[in-house]
């Protein structure tokens, strides 16, 4: 009889939105799978429902962040090299020398780098990453855990966390089958790549090209095209409140239509409040003319920051903030965790909203699964504190270069532009979609309500051959 306990590891919290709270686990457990979530994260799944074992010890070797750091280095500047294109520059992290440990840290990492720029090199940082890892009690921890409880395959949510590494090594060398999910649409060209497993389930194709592309000693047998679990509910109909029930429960007028503001962390888009403001006035001016609208603001679920207090309280006429319903144990973004209920706010947001606004995000493909169209903020503000920031930085990263053209999105080039697409939205113009539409299927496996399927089919896949 074949063994089908399957260990989800969740190195952070992130991928409960993805593993958790959409189709997968129950999909999981019709298919008579057994299904413990391997928990090294603070929070408690089985108050959730699920079953788990925590990890105890989740500390990696203090030598591992100095040789992850190099290898990341080393990657971009291979790609650099291979791509001849310096946006791979924009991707890193500035070294620190404040303190004596921190300064010890980064001049290491600085002759690691110099000194393996190589592709054997490369491969030299890899093994020793491993190698002090397989030093660790978390290691040995995890050995122990996985000859107790067997099972057929070790399934890494996010192949970011250093957290993952050792698990993940012990299911390795005790021949256990591993994989990881390659969590955002942006991580591969970054070189965030910090487990290496025996597969990997991408996105899409177009997501499979680059891992080959980045990753060359990766072969095509070990990647799985499976779609992300991350839209699955924009086509759960059950959870769609009636506009009505909506617009009493969020304290919303009825006579207005609304356009959603959707925030980014504070790196990726420092004047955020200044372009809601620039939303805010505009609205203000619009409904001036006649025009009943109102502006719902989203804020980033991983940004603590008190930057949009004032702009919320000086333009509560037209501004009404929706916070985002993720749990929370700590301050530092990776203890906030996403709840089935956010998940379920999120939807009704973008189904009753006719718009959304952002710099750049992902919410572009949340809100096409609706047919509705984005705006992408394309204009810098002026900023002394930050000379170098500029929205150029940010639309020349490598992923969005996949768009297939640029009418996937429209484009708020100065705050004057604003008005005339949120009218023309309003009234109908619904231009962008179909190049949303083509840009969402390069971006992720269609139909996209059926990521979780196709997971536990690879999964099975795996299992069987194994």
């Amino acid at each position: 009889m074949t063994n089908k306990k399957i260990f989800v590891l969740l190195p952070d919290g992130i991928g409960l939105k993805n593993f958790a709270f959409s189709d997968f686990y129950k999909l999981g457990i019709d298919a008579d799978f057994v299904i413990k979530y391997w928990n090294a994260t603070p929070f408690d799944l089985k108050d959730l429902g699920f079953e788990e074992i925590k990890i105890q010890n989740s500390k990696s070797h203090p030598l591992t962040e100095v040789y992850k750091n190099a290898r990341k280095h080393i990657e971009l500047n291979r790609s650099i090299t291979r791509m001849k294109d310096s946006v791979y520059d924009s991707y890193r992290f500035p070294f620190e020398y404040k303190g004596i440990k921190k300064a010890l840290k980064s001049g290491f990492t600085r002759f690691l780098v110099v000194s393996h720029s190589s592709e054997s090199g490369l491969k030299r940082i890899r093994n020793q990453i491993k190698n002090q890892e397989r030093k660790t009690l978390y290691y040995h921890q995890s050995m122990e855990t996985l000859q107790k409880e067997q099972p057929a395959f070790v399934f890494c949510t996010n192949q970011r966390p250093m957290t993952a590494i050792a698990p993940l090594l012990a299911a390795q060398d005790l021949g256990i089958p591993t994989a990881t999910f390659i969590f955002s649409w942006d991580n591969i060209p970054k070189a965030t790549m910090v487990v290496e497993t025996d597969y990997y389930f991408v996105w899409s194709d177009h997501m499979k090209q680059e891992l080959l592309l980045y990753y060359p000693y990766l072969k095509q047998e070990q990647i799985f095209i499976t779609g992300t679990p991350q839209f699955e509910s924009h086509f759960d109909q059950s959870k769609l409140l009636s506009r009505d029930t909506f617009f009493e429960q969020n304290r919303l007028d009825l006579d207005k239509k609304y356009i959603c503001y959707s925030g980014d962390d504070v790196t990726t888009s420092p004047n955020d409040p200044k372009y809601l403001e620039d939303v805010a006035l505009t609205i203000r001016e619009l409904n001036k003319k006649g025009c009943l609208l109102g502006v719902i603001f989203r804020s980033c679920p991983v940004d603590f920051s008190s930057r949009f207090e004032k702009v919320l309280n000086d333009y509560q006429d037209v501004i009404t903030a929706i916070v985002p319903l993720w749990g929370k144990v700590g301050k530092e973004w990776n203890t906030v965790f996403p709840t089935q209920a956010d998940i379920d706010l999120q939807m009704n947001t973008i189904a009753h909203t006719e718009m959304v606004i952002n710099l750049g995000s992902s919410m572009v493909f949340d809100y096409v699964a609706h047919h509705k169209s984005c705006a992408f903020i394309n204009y810098d503000i002026p900023n002394a504190l930050l000379p170098n920031w500029s929205v150029e930085k940010i639309y020349n990263y490598i992923h969005f270069r996949s768009m297939p053209n640029e009418t996937a999105v429209f484009w708020i080039d100065k705050p004057e532009s604003i008005a005339g697409i949120i009218e023309n939205v309003i009234k109908g113009n619904q231009s962008s979609i179909k190049s949303a539409k083509q840009w969402f299927e390069i971006i992720n496996q269609h139909p996209p309500e059926e990521a979780s399927s196709r997971i536990w089919k690879s999964i099975k896949t795996i299992i069987y051959k194994e």
